[in-house]
């Protein structure tokens, strides 16, 4: 090989590193989790849907859980109550440390910590994302204690000692990593011994304390600072539960949002007095929202709220926003029962968000049914209308793809889909499960019948149907076919009329109202009486802490199921609860 193709080649070579190391150096790594879509990792990192996709052109197809997404590293502000936060963010590489992360950033470890709420042992992980608190943060935290500039200390020299470090420095000259780094911009490299540094001191006795220090204190140190992830967190056990629930009741003019939500903290009563039947004291102050934020604003500017310990309510996201800032800034646990669509979650440690998105449920079901399913016949039946399910189509879908689970679909045709599906798609021998595209009553309407006769005469397969929450509200008209038809649905709520549990809650709550629960779905009664009986029995067995516990934490609920994970180290908890609920043959209904 001649000089002149060397040349080109090694030129090359280092113009692809030189880029590979600024790319680096410009952006971190997203892990994606089960359930995440690229505007709730654009928002939660403070940048824009754009910017993912032009870091990484395929995704805007799409994405998986599991695969990494580049993420464009700049400073990210976030308003939190009357403050604005400045952070960046750090993927942790194999073998990190909370006290590498610490001295790479120049943030003291305890302010990361408190950055990230969930971070704990089990949380720094390899590729998992923390935020950092960028200078003008940290500064502003640092505000009462900093000297003024004509008290600022001298400076002396001193040669750094075998064994060393950043932070044991800090500690031996009771200083900040940032003061010895804006006078000694070398130790950015790494602090070596020998090394000649200029140390900020007030007085001789300082300097003689940190100089009779033990050689073991630098050791202990490093050690310490990685301690935090396991040091055990405060607990505030409660001798009195205090509840503030926020719902617009607008009593002027009553609507049937209105009626729901009276419903709403009627069930809420019931679970207030199963709990102090059991020994507990609760307090629960009720307020009218109204529409907008005019009422809001007055509540939260009251006496009384500040001193709760738990905040449940709000419909609108703009009320929503304004109590998860003030529930932020005064450490007060916030509930949001009813919306799916807000981003407070994703940025806000004290959110708990009961109703699940979209995304993750149609990333759970989809997941639930590939087990179920795996070794049947599945055939998508492609029903075009209003209410088509095509995102949880498509997430089942790629799904089954990705396990290598072969399906089938097949278009709709009124005059031919009996005769159709039966030729050219059912296997025999096999279970084949059928799976409507749309959530509609009118397309349910136009398979149940042809399937159910199929299913009545046929002897050398079986028929199977997989569908969707919208599907319980139709069972006055199709009960009788579910069962025949082996019918399967996913949902975030279900209530089993025949159950003993709400059949003591129907007993219960006509006993106190002198009425019946309205049919919707859900039921508002049961989901008040089952939010309170969760998050009280929870706060009653763990104290204000009780997020620390929720792994060990079982509520046997009526119709809403509660399995919380929070949506990163430094965001709130989303409920990612699914039931599949299976209509037997025996005419028996299971919800697992």
């Amino acid at each position: 090989m001649n000089k002149i193709l060397k040349r080109c080649i090694f030129v090359c070579l280092l113009g692809w590193s030189l880029n590979l190391s600024a790319q680096q150096e410009q952006t971190f790594s997203h892990t994606i989790e089960q359930g995440q879509t690229v505007y709730a990792i654009a928002t939660m990192y403070g940048v824009t849907p754009e910017a993912i996709y032009k870091l990484n052109p395929g995704s805007k197809e799409g994405i998986k859980a599991g695969k990494v997404l580049l993420i464009p590293k700049r400073p990210a502000s976030f308003t939190e109550g009357e403050e604005t936060e400045t952070y960046t963010f750090h993927t942790i590489e194999r073998k990190e440390t909370l006290y590498a992360v610490s001295m790479k950033y120049k943030v003291p470890a305890q302010y990361i910590i408190d950055a990230n709420p969930g971070l704990s042992t089990k949380t720094f992980t390899t590729g998992k994302t923390i935020r950092i608190p960028l200078s003008k943060s940290v500064d502003r935290k640092k505000a009462g204690t900093v000297e003024r500039e004509q008290d600022a200390p001298k400076e002396i020299e001193y040669t750094v000692q075998k064994k060393e470090t950043m932070y044991s420095l800090c500690r031996k000259f009771k200083t900040s990593s940032y003061e010895l780094l804006k006078r000694n911009p070398k130790l950015k490299r790494g602090v070596k011994a020998g090394m000649v540094i200029f140390i900020p001191i007030k007085d001789e006795k300082q300097l003689a304390a940190a100089a009779a220090a033990p050689a073991e204190e630098v050791i202990q140190s490093e050690t310490e600072v990685n301690a935090l992830l396991s040091a055990p967190r405060d607990v505030k056990r409660l001798d009195q539960l205090k509840v503030a629930l926020l719902l617009p009741f607008n009593p002027a003019r009553q609507t049937s949002a209105s009626s729901r939500f009276i419903e709403y903290y009627e069930g809420m009563l019931l679970a207030v007095d199963s709990l102090r039947n059991q020994g507990f004291s609760l307090d629960l102050s009720v307020y009218d929202t109204g529409d907008g934020t005019q009422r809001i604003r007055e509540i939260l500017t009251g006496e009384t709220l500040p001193n709760v310990d738990l905040i449940i309510g709000a419909v609108q996201n703009d009320q929503i926003k304004l109590i998860a800032d003030f529930a932020k800034a005064h450490e007060i646990k916030y509930v949001i029962p009813f919306t799916s669509k807000n981003d407070d979650v994703l940025s806000n440690a004290c959110v708990f968000q009961v109703n699940t998105p979209h995304s993750y449920l149609y990333s759970k079901a989809a997941e639930r049914g590939r087990k179920l399913f795996a070794n049947d016949n599945i055939i998508f039946v492609n029903l075009p209308d209003k209410e088509e399910k095509r995102e949880f189509i498509r997430t089942f879908q790629t799904e089954l793809r990705d396990h290598n689970i072969p399906f089938k679909e097949m278009d709709y045709n009124v005059e031919l889909f009996a005769e159709e599906i039966d030729s050219l798609y059912m296997v025999d021998s096999c279970r084949n499960v059928v799976i409507p595209t749309s959530s509609s009553i009118e397309a349910l309407q136009k398979i149940k019948t042809p399937l159910r006769m199929l299913a009545e005469t046929q002897t050398d397969y079986t028929i199977a149907l997989f569908g969707y929450p919208e599907w319980q509200t139709y069972v006055r008209d199709a009960l009788d076919d579910f069962y025949t038809l082996d019918t399967y649905i996913y949902t975030n709520f279900y209530a089993d009329n025949l159950d003993r549990p709400m059949h003591d809650f129907y007993d219960k709550f006509k006993t106190w109202y002198s009425k019946d629960l309205i049919n919707t779905y859900p039921k508002y009664g049961i989901l008040g009486f089952d939010t309170g009986m969760f998050f009280f029995g929870a706060m009653k067995k763990y104290g204000v802490n009780f997020e620390d516990k929720l792994e060990d934490y079982h509520y046997p609920s009526i119709q809403t199921g509660f399995d919380f994970h929070r949506v990163n180290n430094w965001g709130g908890f989303i409920n990612t609860n699914i039931f599949i609920v299976h209509y037997h043959k025996d005419y028996t209904v299971t919800r697992d």
